[in-house]
């Protein structure tokens, strides 16, 4: 990392000294926040209740990778089989690691709460930066949106199969994991509303979940379990149980269900301005958290892969039919009920804790996007609570569409998976947008190091390096990876697991996608260009020789 200067050196007297000029008189951790955010044209305005623990717990729950590559087992197994799934899932491991070590440098240039829509309007040429960064918003925000009903709907749905895993008469309905769901929701809604205060240490408490849960699953299923494949089966079978023309193709199609289990790590970004020391903490956690997070899904995918020794029973078993077969494995593992509802209520635990953090990550950024006047009804969704500065009408509207959106999974659970896989196509849309225009100023040299500046005036947004930045051709070669792997995700996201393909398992993706971007178009060009013009600089810019006068409010 590029340490010409250092941004989290802290003297004893808690004074905190700015690397911008080196004449300057100290400041304290609070206006380094302040400054930092001034820099983007935006008054702090939130609480900062997050430190570097809590919010990596929060980043770890949002991923939930070694919980989300079982609950997404059968995508793998289908189309790559066991050996499609280990090889898939460390390109997946790897790509991401790019993907999100740049949006981490990008993350240090600019943490506010905007994220991808912000940092466009950054980046972007002058003539469509507008433009850009107005349908980057609504793929952000549409995405982090599906990504909240997708959580909902994974806990009611895994509630449901548990209970038919013990209780073989019953019959479950959609209503019921609609039911399960809003209900899901709900929990979420008062975590981030009445006990907002604590959520920093409800998130930490639940990182220690993670990390111990992960061995409660991990130990007893490799150890009770009676007979185990061989190295040869698990690391040398692939699957084509789509039907693809090749086995190449199937792979590919397959490696989305370990990228839904590995992606969203910009949830940090989101929450950027409750976040103390931003700059520097927003980026380490997210690359702590692919790391950690990588590691303990691999560990759970090998640990599972050995211990299934027939894999087409446990897809064609009655909770692998319902679309987890990871319960029928645990089941198999322990000859308990008991054992294994133990260690499915872990998972069901950690999902329902991520819809949290999904509500809380998405309701920041529909707040940001409204404070900059990029929504419908932008002066009522941008109000905050005035005794918590919590955006409680941002979180009641977000977590209120989620519940609308569980509304089609009665009607049809088809319809409402292409609506979740939203989030997919959605993100990685908006990280690689994001990621070219990166990649552009960078090699075109526009972005300036802060010891470029002597005594200039500051001005918001300008593109200044963070204390994470990768130097020279390293980070090009990280920056230019991510936007390429993410391109083939991108694409290959709109496929649908298996042919011939019939509409009751198309992937209609492609169609929300596209229906999101042709709305932001449309409204942008009726009505949105008259109110948007990018992120709102908030307060007067400032000299580098008083920069703890941050300026007054426009």
């Amino acid at each position: 990392m590029n340490r010409n200067y250092e941004l989290d050196t802290i003297e004893d007297n808690g004074i905190q000294k700015s690397p911008y000029h080196s004449e300057m008189e100290p400041v304290t951790k609070e206006e380094r926040d302040a400054q930092v955010l001034a820099r983007l044209g935006k008054k702090s305005v939130l609480e900062r209740r997050f430190g570097f623990i809590s919010i990596l717990g929060f980043t770890c729950t949002i991923l939930i990778t070694w919980e989300g590559s079982l609950i997404l087992f059968t995508t793998g197994l289908t189309n790559g089989g066991s050996a499609g799934l280990i090889y898939g899932y460390l390109l997946v491991w790897i790509g991401t690691i790019a993907v999100f070590t740049t949006m981490a440098e990008l993350a240090s240039m600019a943490p506010t709460a905007g994220g991808q829509y912000h940092w466009v309007s950054m980046l972007a040429p002058s003539s469509i930066r507008n433009f850009m960064s107005y349908i980057m918003g609504w793929l952000v925000i549409c995405g982090w949106q599906a990504i909240l009903a997708g959580g909902g709907y994974l806990s009611g749905t895994m509630i449901e199969t548990l209970i038919q895993l013990n209780h073989a008469d019953y019959v479950p309905h959609l209503w019921h994991g609609t039911l399960l769901f809003w209900a899901t929701v709900v929990v979420a809604v008062f975590i981030n509303t009445v006990t907002s205060s604590v959520l920093p240490k409800i998130e930490s408490f639940i990182l220690i979940i993670h990390v111990v849960g992960f061995f409660a699953v991990l130990i007893p299923v490799v150890y009770l379990a009676p007979n185990k494949a061989s190295a040869h089966d698990v690391f040398t079978q692939f699957s084509n149980g789509g039907a693809w023309p090749t086995q190449g193709l199937s792979f590919f199609i397959g490696l989305v269900g370990n990228v839904f289990a590995m992606f969203g790590c910009d949830s940090a970004v989101h929450m950027a301005e409750e976040i103390k020391n931003a700059e520097v903490v927003v980026p380490w956690s997210m690359l702590t958290t692919t790391v950690l997070n990588g590691a303990l899904g691999f560990g759970i995918v090998v640990a599972v892969l050995f211990v299934t020794t027939d894999i087409t029973a446990a897809l064609s078993s009655p909770t692998g039919l319902l679309g987890y077969p990871f319960m029928q494995i645990f089941y198999d593992a322990t000859g308990s009920k008991a054992g294994a509802s133990g260690m499915i209520a872990i998972i069901i635990i950690m999902d329902t804790a991520g819809t949290i953090a999904f509500l809380a990550t998405a309701s920041r950024l529909v707040w940001a996007f409204a404070r900059d006047r990029g929504l419908p009804g932008w002066r009522f969704v941008s109000r905050l609570q005035s005794k918590t500065a919590i955006p409680i009408l941002a979180v009641i509207t977000t977590s209120s569409i989620a519940c609308l959106i569980g509304l089609i999974n009665i009607g049809s659970a088809t319809a409402f998976n292409d609506v979740i896989s939203l989030g997919v196509s959605s993100l990685y849309a908006s990280y690689v947008i994001t990621e070219s225009f990166l990649l552009w100023r960078r090699c075109t040299g526009a972005i300036r190091m802060p010891t470029d500046f002597s005594n200039d005036t500051i001005e918001a947004n300008q593109l200044v390096w963070g204390p994470f930045h990768l130097p020279g051709i390293f980070g090009i070669i990280v920056n230019a990876f991510a936007v390429v792997f993410g391109t083939i995700i991108f694409f290959f996201s709109f496929w649908p697991v298996a042919t011939p393909v019939q509409a009751v398992h198309m992937n209609f993706s492609v169609l929300m996608t596209g229906s999101v971007v042709l709305f932001a178009i449309f409204y942008y060009v009726v009505w949105a260009r008259k109110t948007y013009k990018g992120p709102i600089v908030e307060v007067t810019p400032y000299t580098m020789n008083n920069p703890s006068a941050v300026g007054s409010a426009k």
